[in-house]
């Protein structure tokens, strides 16, 4: 990539299956140059995406008393409902003006996870919500295994080293609702943060408002075409790969007064790796120009557990 593109570019996953080091360079480069991608034909069908979305308006749609029978608070945010105005980015003075529903992995009771992985929590309705978001989370689940060798190999890994670190990893399908904005609200609707996970992918940034921070300082907007996945690099891979992909900056602004009565939507699928993966530099993103920032090793589960501490869904 060129240090003069000044937009995240917009890929074709089908290009993996006729060119895959093409691809992998392609994506390896975004990522390189601005921690985001913009990937089309990702696979995810489009009838489920529909249904997705009128399945997501319809659970926010539900009144306030009904939204908070899936609200744990000593669950972390976890999984179901968390309400408006409860999650803060990192060093932040205000809370976010969003609220979200969390969607977790499925797993077999006895598995080894069991105790580190809640149960999903599922709405009475809208009718069919279990079965749209179960399979949505699958097919997210695809998608980001085919980036993540992408990735694996832009590394000069193996296409499958990300195999056995996501096998049962604690991935999160947030389904986001930014409500209209008064004039005088204190805050914004996504304050500026990074992501924790591996990476990050995302749909529903077509309304305006995703921004991330380039290298020189200024806010760029991030604008996918119709239907397309915005994805991009978490601490988990910063860390893992020495910053050689870097974790940028984003934020989610308030619109311009004339669309502070239209809601936002959006659903990011924040692919983890399993809770027992251990996060520990990869030793070809270590150089004498880029010497190991992290020694000390840490498991995902450590890692996540310091960082929802931070944006205050788990206490201390």
């Amino acid at each position: 990539m060129q240090d003069a593109l000044d937009q995240v570019p917009t890929l074709s996953l089908s290009q993996n299956a006729g060119d895959p080091d093409g691809f992998a360079a392609a994506i390896g480069g975004s990522f390189e140059r601005f921690g985001f991608a913009i990937v089309a034909d990702h696979g995810v069908p489009d009838e489920l995406v529909a249904r997705a979305w009128a399945q997501t308006k319809a659970l926010f749609d539900l009144s306030e008393d009904e939204k908070r029978r899936y609200f744990l608070p000593s669950g972390g945010g976890q999984r179901g409902y968390t309400p408006f105005k409860t999650e803060i980015a990192k060093g932040a003075s205000a809370v976010d003006l969003k609220e979200f529903w969390h969607v977790g992995r499925p797993l077999p009771a006895g598995h080894r996870f069991e105790g580190l992985m809640p149960q999903n929590i599922w709405p009475d309705q809208p009718s069919g919500f279990r079965e749209t978001f179960t399979e949505l989370f699958a097919a997210f689940d695809r998608a980001g295994d085919v980036i993540l060798s992408a990735i694996a190999r832009h590394l000069r890994l193996a296409a499958n080293w990300f195999d056995p670190a996501v096998k049962d990893g604690n991935s999160i399908l947030r389904l986001l609702h930014y409500p209209p904005i008064p004039a005088d609200a204190e805050g914004v609707r996504a304050g500026a943060h990074e992501d924790i996970n591996l990476i990050t992918l995302l749909l529903g940034a077509e309304e305006a408002g995703l921004e991330l921070l380039d290298r020189d300082g200024e806010w760029l907007a991030v604008k996918p075409p119709e239907g397309a996945l915005v994805v991009n690099v978490g601490d988990m891979l910063q860390r893992l790969t020495n910053h050689v992909l870097p974790s940028t900056t984003h934020r989610v602004v308030n619109p311009p007064p004339e669309r502070r009565g239209t809601p936002r939507y959006s659903m990011p699928f924040f692919l983890h790796p399993a809770p027992d993966f251990l996060i520990e530099t990869l030793p070809g993103c270590v150089s004498v120009a880029n010497p190991n920032r992290y020694p000390a090793p840490i498991t995902a589960h450590d890692y996540l557990h310091e960082r929802l501490v931070e944006i205050g869904l788990v206490k201390a």
